[in-house]
């Protein structure tokens, strides 16, 4: 898996220079990539429908005890098929879709960048590994949200879910932290063979409501629902990879993976039902109220996510192979909707309902998808999507207690479903023709096969629903940690759960007739508008940008003293507490070296210069001070032996000097802009610096945390034929530091070269 996933990013990296090379070519190129990915897990089914664990490990950071650790089994094999298959298709659609768009290069690096790590988000086996690819898609999908940039819905719909995600992000970083320090372990395998339950662990609630909100946000759960239509401000081969096959199920993975280790408590159960089961019903009824073909399958998207996460809460056999099962089906019926809805967008100019009709005798192939696909969704018989619902039903009806108001909430959800599934997929086509911004006609093979073959595979799989038993076995068993068997079949006889599919569908076709009586229905905006989850996301974002504000002019006012005062404070609180807190703390003057008259002299002389420079009013004389300090320490590296480092000082004095008169001459004269008590507070500060500065080097002075190598250089240097010791480690023994900050210099010199004959150029 790291192989593919490396080749993955790589094809990200290249494909702006592939674009550049072949132009018309590049999806069908790229595509390449994943279907090579598919094929190959293809390969492993015989594997992993014998119920095998596939694990690879790699160094990453051993000395922190940490590997890439890739792991497959039945769950991750089905995730890792859907994201591999069908992003091959959504690669090829998006060469057609975005045809001669000026950013079409940078398409294909964003959604293989985000294809590669939504790959490792699945197979990933370490969680520090899961929760790194887990960020990259937030990252990702934030570019591929916001990809028609210019666009402020799509800045605000990008920036919005980058930070929704981002919050589970932190979430998911800490409930990792603490599965560490609470197992000890950081892989999943260890994880799930862990001897003692989590659930009896005294920090099991915080570590469940951390994983909620990791997995709530990224699944597009209530209170955090709003991020997924809004992020229909993307691109439709976006919207049908991301936000209905791929990343909006990284969540209810999460949940999946981690479901031997954290369910099984009231907790777990209550949770998942109520906010699974609300987001279903919150989903579909507002799905009704849409016209836009991607907000209608956005919100029924939001919809199937909530009825996963019910199904994940309601834990019995049935539901858990349901989840299983409606996972795969709805990647297949939605992304080829989702698919569809682009392809009309692209042929006709527009995504309203109110203006779709007529185009079935125009587009045949892709009414033939669309067609599929809505049956499928509906649960019409004898497609993969009403087996799925039978299983759901079943699920329902075995809850336990609340077996009632579960059966009653899902047909509410399917009826409403069935209607948004009609309107979506039957009818731009079967109704009468409407006259539409561009005149409709068969769209290129490019934007048609991909949601053919998705929406063939929906028919195929539920005519022979046996093809994918022992696959579906596998992904059960290492959902629960128990062995499964899953045998689906088409024909269940005549039962409750057949009953309660007829009547969603009845239910769901009246509600398709009465549409537009429901879409003229309004709710009091004043009762219910400034309560939503979206409306205090803005209230909540308003307020932390006023926030940073205030902070901000408080914070960054623009005076470079008080910038300087701040640093010097803190720098000094930091210093004197290391200090005086040092047990070996020792005065500077309880050295035994002897000061000689003339080192004395020349330090008071300098003293008086730096003196000197602080109240003298000619910048002239300032100049010259300060330079007198600095040739006074050159004179102290020649008093100490040291005449390199004496030759250097002066060299880089003189130039400081030029350099400071030159600039001194083009601006304005010193004047007084402070008070007495300014002058004064500045001048303790300073005094006060300086004096920290001396104690802080003496104490540097009388470290010694290894040997000194000092005596090694001074007896070695003649086997380098030198007899400056200072010269042999610059030229023999730190050669290549040598080299490099000549360099550095090199450099230096050119662009100082370069901008002063710019200036004068443009002078002359």
């Amino acid at each position: 898996m790291l192989i593919f996933i490396a080749l993955i990013f790589c094809g990200a990296f290249v494909s702006p220079w592939v674009y550049r090379v072949c132009r018309k070519c590049t999806g069908h190129l790229l595509a390449l990539i994943p279907a090579t990915l598919f094929f190959y897990l293809l390969s492993l089914l015989p594997q992993i429908s014998a119920r095998q664990v596939l694990i690879e490990s790699y160094p990453w950071a051993p000395t922190l005890g940490l590997n890439l650790c890739f792991r497959v089994d039945g769950l991750s094999y089905l995730l890792l098929l859907i994201v591999s298959g069908i992003g091959m298709l959504i690669v090829l659609y998006g060469g057609g879709y975005l045809k001669n768009h000026h950013h079409e290069d940078r398409f294909y690096a964003f959604i293989l960048l985000f294809m590669g790590s939504m790959l490792g988000v699945v197979c990933a086996d370490n969680l520090y590994l899961l929760f790194i690819f887990w960020e990259m898609t937030s990252l990702s999908s934030y570019l591929l949200i916001g990809f028609n940039h210019e666009r402020k819905e799509a800045r605000q719909a990008a920036l919005q879910a980058l930070l929704i995600t981002g919050l589970g992000g932190l979430a998911l970083l800490a409930a990792i932290i603490i599965i560490e320090v609470r197992t000890g372990v950081v892989t999943i395998t260890d994880l799930l063979n862990y001897p003692s339950s989590l659930t009896q662990d005294s920090y099991y609630p915080y570590l469940l409501a951390l994983v909620l909100v990791a997995a709530f946000t990224k699944s597009a759960q209530f209170p955090f629902h709003f991020w997924l239509p809004s992020a229909m401000a993307a691109p439709t081969p976006v919207s049908a990879y991301l936000h209905s096959a791929t990343m909006v199920k990284a969540g209810v993975f999460l949940l999946a993976r981690l479901y031997p280790v954290l369910s099984g408590s009231l907790a777990w159960k209550y949770s998942l039902t109520i906010f699974g089961g609300f987001t279903m019903l919150l989903g579909a009824f507002s799905a009704l109220k849409q016209t836009d073909l991607k907000k209608l399958l956005a919100y029924s998207t939001v919809s199937t996510l909530g009825t996963l996460i019910l199904l994940l809460g309601v834990g019995n056999t049935l539901a858990l192979k349901a989840a299983v099962l409606f996972l795969l089906v709805h990647a297949l019926y939605k992304g080829a909707l989702f698919m569809v809805a682009g392809t009309i967008d692209h042929e006709t100019g527009t995504r309203n309902v109110h203006y779709l009709g007529g185009l079935g005798r125009k587009m045949p192939i892709t009414a033939t998808a669309s067609f599929l696909a809505a049956f499928s969704m509906a649960g019409i018989p004898p497609f993969q999507g009403f087996i799925s619902k039978e299983i759901i039903y079943e699920a329902n009806l075995q809850s336990g207690a609340y077996a009632l108001w579960l059966v009653i909430a899902g047909v509410l959800t399917f009826s409403c479903m069935i209607a948004v599934a009609f309107i979506c997929g039957l009818r731009p086509f079967i109704s009468r023709h409407l006259i539409t911004p561009k005149i409709p006609h068969e769209a290129p093979y490019s934007l048609w096969l991909g949601p053919l073959i998705l929406s063939v595979l929906g028919l195929i799989f539920g005519l022979w629903p046996q093809w994918i038993d022992d696959s579906l076995s596998s992904a059960v068993t290492h959902l629960s940690g128990i062995p499964h068997t899953v045998k689906l079949s088409l024909w269940h006889g005549l039962n409750l759960s057949l009953g309660l599919s007829l009547l969603t569908l009845l239910i769901g076709f009246t509600i398709y007739k009465m549409r537009h009586r429901l879409r003229s229905w309004h709710l009091p905006r004043s009762l219910f508008h400034y309560i939503t989850p979206a409306h205090l996301y803005e209230v909540i974002l308003h307020y932390m940008l006023r926030v940073a504000e205030s902070l901000t002019a408080i914070i960054q006012h623009g005076l470079l003293r008080r910038y300087l005062m701040v640093f010097v404070s803190i720098l000094l609180a930091g210093q004197l507490w290391a200090n005086f807190t040092a047990q070996t703390f020792t005065l500077p003057w309880t050295g035994t070296h002897s000061i000689a008259w003339g080192e004395f002299i020349l330090i008071a002389l300098m003293l008086q210069a730096a003196l000197a420079a602080c109240v003298l009013q000619s910048r002239l004389m300032v100049v010259i001070a300060l330079g007198f300090i600095g040739y006074g320490v050159a004179l102290i590296y020649a008093f100490y032996g040291a005449p390199d480092l004496a030759i250097t000082q002066v060299l880089v004095e003189t130039l400081t000097l030029v350099l400071l008169l030159i600039l001194l001459s083009k601006v304005s004269p010193f004047t007084q802009k402070s008070s007495t008590y300014q002058k004064m507070r500045d001048a303790i500060t300073a005094l006060t610096v300086g004096i920290i500065v001396a104690f802080t080097v003496n104490q540097a002075l009388q470290l010694q945390t290894y040997p000194s190598i000092s005596k090694w250089f001074s007896e070695n240097s003649l086997l380098a034929k030198g007899h400056n010791v200072v010269n042999v480690i610059i030229v023999d023994f730190r050669a290549l530091d040598t080299l490099g900050e000549i360099t550095v210099l090199v450099l230096a010199a050119i662009g100082v070269v370069a901008l002063l004959k710019k200036t004068t150029s443009t002078t002359s």
